[in-house]
């Protein structure tokens, strides 16, 4: 299992479009992937589930991946939570 901490970066938080998009990110791995943020635990893969963790600009989120391709989903969410989420 691997985890790492983000800070949400959009000015809108985690919400509907940002939160589409890292639903199709996660999507394209075998791997689980886990958003864990206050007392609450989604899969990353779940639209309704992400949403509704309500993640606001500069909040911290933890995200674990277990599986067989744990490693490129990993680092695909690097990419996303540090680069590509600003963008949106």
């Amino acid at each position: 299992m691997l985890t790492n901490n983000f800070v949400i970066t959009c000015a809108v938080g985690l919400h509907a479009r940002p939160a589409s998009v890292l639903v199709s990110i996660a999507e394209t791995f075998k791997s689980d992937i886990i958003i864990r943020f206050k007392e609450k635990e989604v899969p990353a893969k779940s639209l309704i589930g992400v949403m509704t963790l309500g993640a606001e600009t500069g909040e911290s989120i933890e995200i674990s991946v277990t599986g067989e391709d744990q490693e490129k989903a990993m680092e695909r969410m690097v990419l996303f939570f540090e680069k590509e989420l600003q963008e949106l």
